[in-house]
């Protein structure tokens, strides 16, 4: 079968379309055909073993597995001896590993059945962004109805989620994106959105209850100063330089600040399970949530299609399409 592979870190560059053997599944494990996938930055991070931290899970001179792609939409072609929930022919989304293929496995709790009106590059575009922007705003920012949320990011990946979601959960929400993204996450569901181009959100009067910040481009200090009293700042980007020694800084500086403050300075990392999936797949199959996919390249273009989200500017999801 055709994948994407690289057997060595570095840029997009790296990534190479070469034949591989088809997978096998575990015993609690489902191979799907892969239909659809979508492109997240924690692809090129680990393409990249930036920050080099993650080479000492990844492998520290060379990749162990250099097969990119997590999110990933299909159907079930083959089940593992234990798997319960699903059968042969079913049409399905989630995580799993190496989706930029023809053929990937998954675990069967890391997976949901696709509602039939979402198509397969809908449901691709889900699951992490989705499931960190649902767990953020709901279990991390504890975001109440009638309360004020700021999504520093509005127009990447899961920023256009989280628009949508605090929106979904009452929330008076404002958007921060770039001039070129300001109708598109006003469209969201944004009651206001700032252009970061031409104003810094933290120098405003307005206070927030949850910061959203996808791109950790302010000092917590400057975030500390437009959140209310009691307001969450939940942190689940980081600059796309950052270094291991940039990233403890950060996170001893959100713990420092917490320590001398009555907000909280919490980072998120999300993690996929069922019930979570489902319920994205609700509020997207009710039209309450609806991906923003930007672009789609097909199987042979992956390099390009992780490239352009390396690049940091991709508006929504990019997809990546088996031919």
């Amino acid at each position: 079968m055709q994948a994407i592979t690289y057997h060595q870190y570095g840029s997009s560059e790296v990534l190479r379309c070469e034949e591989v053997e088809k997978p096998e599944p575990a015993d609690d494990q489902v191979l799907l055909r892969v239909c659809a996938a979508s492109v997240n930055p924690l692809d090129w991070r680990f393409m990249r073993g930036n920050p080099f931290f993650l080479r000492l899970f990844l492998g520290l001179r060379k990749p162990r597995a250099g097969r990119p792609g997590v999110d990933v939409a299909g159907i079930v072609e083959a089940i593992g001896r234990n798997v319960k929930n699903f059968r042969s022919g079913e049409a399905v989304f989630g995580t799993g590993k190496g989706a930029f293929a023809e053929y990937a496995c998954a675990l069967e709790a890391k997976l949901a059945h696709k509602p039939d009106n979402l198509t397969f590059e809908q449901a691709a575009a889900l699951p992490i962004a989705g499931i960190t922007a649902l767990q953020g705003l709901r279990d991390k920012g504890k975001l109440q109805p009638g309360q004020k949320a700021l999504v520093n990011g509005a127009a990447g990946g899961c920023g256009t989620y989280a628009v949508q979601i605090a929106k979904w959960m009452g929330a008076e929400v404002t958007g921060v994106c770039s001039s070129r993204n300001v109708e598109m996450v006003r469209s969201l569901g944004a009651d206001q959105v700032i252009d970061y181009t031409k104003e810094d959100f933290t120098h405003r009067p307005e206070r927030h209850d949850v910061i959203f910040d996808c791109v950790a481009n302010h000092s917590p200090s400057a975030y500390k100063r437009v959140l209310t009293p009691r307001g969450v700042y939940v942190g689940i980007g980081g600059p796309h330089d950052i270094t291991f020694f940039g990233l403890l800084a950060g996170m001893l500086s959100t713990r420092f600040v917490s320590l001398f403050a009555s907000q909280r300075f919490v980072t998120l990392l999300a993690k996929t399970n069922r019930k979570d999936l489902e319920a994205l797949a609700a509020l997207s199959a009710a039209g309450t949530i609806r991906p923003v996919i930007e672009r789609s390249y097909p199987l042979n273009a992956g390099r390009e299609a992780v490239g352009h989200v390396e690049a940091g500017h991709a508006r929504g999801k990019v997809l990546v399409i088996p031919d």
